[in-house]
């Protein structure tokens, strides 16, 4: 039997990047090693909705890896939050996808961007959105 973790669960919000491996266990500090000893084109992280892929790179103080962590700070709780966007967001027209809240109307939460100047399919930015610009019900 296959089963399919629903948007809100822990399980649909985590990803693996290795066997093994979950997002809750990817710490700054190794990520933060590996971008040193590579070049901003090595890939940190994978993140999947349905078939599709999308990465995220070390990246440059302007994008990937980098730059989340220098403008929005990175923990294990965005790293959740990211996978959570592209699991089970909503297309956000930036090319990304974002996460809203369960009222009427419904506001956004986190926004995710992709596309970067190493591939279509990364991860430009990811953040918190402060603005209250609600979408249609």
């Amino acid at each position: 039997m296959l089963i399919i973790p629903t948007a809100g669960s822990a399980s649909a919000a985590m990803t693996s990047s290795k066997a093994g491996t979950t997002s809750a266990e990817v710490a700054a500090a190794s990520i933060d090693a590996k971008c040193r000893t590579h070049g901003r084109n090595y890939v940190v992280r994978n993140y999947h909705r349905g078939p599709a892929k999308y990465t995220l790179r070390c990246g440059t103080a302007r994008w990937g890896w980098k730059h989340i962590k220098a403008r929005h700070g990175w923990s294990s709780t965005m790293d959740r939050k990211i996978s959570a966007a592209f699991w089970s967001g909503l297309p956000n027209g930036r090319g990304g996808f974002s996460t809203y809240t369960a009222q009427c109307p419904s506001v956004e939460k986190f926004r995710t961007i992709i596309g970067t100047p190493a591939g279509q399919n990364d991860l430009l930015t990811a953040y918190k959105v402060n603005t209250r610009a609600a979408a249609m019900c």
